[in-house]
């Protein structure tokens, strides 16, 4: 296993911090699986003038590095280094996470609590998900092009139409598909991903609870947090608050962003 401490972790800041650390109210993003920290850009600049964002790029996922297994708790330490380093060791954060982000947000709060201040939990529940036939779908259809063999990202969407019908599906996956002169290269380590899938929807969050603020919010068309799931959630993260955003299915934030930057504001800034 590497070192939390050594991988590296790429992130991109929305916003200006101000000279007094103090005064810099800082909202850190981790995305779900397949996704990068550029997803929550929308939302970050939604927050500013309040808020300085920090958006993640997970491991194994974007121009971050690389591990040999899928680990949670190697993935929130690794994060709350990187936290640290950018906005210091004694400033507080809120933390966002999505879907496999929000399992690693779980982690860090669990770990690390004297980071975060108050935590959002995205479409995601502290529980079990066994059935990854979808993503296991579609990494297939990924592993079916051949990256040798690849003209241009037209055509690759072309060839991946009729195994990935959604062009929003599509779209999102194929931001993880980059150019390096005249050859393309996936940017997340599918091979790895679609090796620990199990742990990707296995992992169940351990620890004293977490006594911050948490807000939970679920896509109403979604089923990822289902009423069986509450005392769960509450065990560990007892000062919880969940809502369902109208119309928005697994991915809220970009289904629903007037919503969610909503709910996110008004929970942020609530005395």
């Amino acid at each position: 296993m590497s070192d939390p401490q050594s991988l590296s972790i790429h992130t991109t800041v929305v916003g200006e911090s101000t000279p007094s650390a103090e005064a810099t109210r800082w909202v850190v993003f981790l995305h779900g699986l397949f996704g990068q920290g550029k997803n929550f850009t929308t939302i970050a600049k939604a927050l500013q003038p309040e808020f300085v964002s920090l958006l993640v790029d997970l491991p194994n996922h974007g121009r971050s590095d690389w591990t040999e297994t899928v680990d949670y708790e190697q993935m929130a330490d690794a994060v709350a280094a990187q936290v640290r380093r950018t906005v210091g060791d004694d400033q507080r954060i809120h933390l966002v996470g999505h879907s496999m982000g929000g399992k690693v947000a779980m982690a860090l709060a669990l770990r690390h609590r004297d980071l975060i201040d108050r935590l959002v939990i995205v479409d995601i529940s502290p529980a079990s998900s066994t059935d990854m036939s979808e993503f296991e779908q579609l990494l297939g259809a990924l592993a079916t092009l051949d990256l040798d063999d690849l003209p241009s990202r037209t055509e690759a969407d072309a060839r991946l139409s009729e195994l990935i019908p959604n062009r929003t599906t599509r779209g999102f996956l194929l931001q993880n598909l980059r150019s390096e002169g005249e050859r393309w290269r996936w940017q997340a380590n599918l091979d790895l991903l679609l090796a620990d899938l199990p742990t990707v929807g296995g992992y169940v969050p351990e620890g004293d609870p977490f006594t911050g603020p948490v807000l939970w919010v679920a896509g109403e068309r979604s089923n990822y947090i289902q009423p069986e799931h509450r005392p769960a959630m509450e065990e560990l993260f007892p000062r919880t608050v969940l809502v369902r955003v109208k119309g928005a299915g697994h991915w809220v934030h970009s289904q629903q962003p007037q919503a969610f930057t909503s709910a996110l504001r008004t929970f942020l800034t609530a005395t």
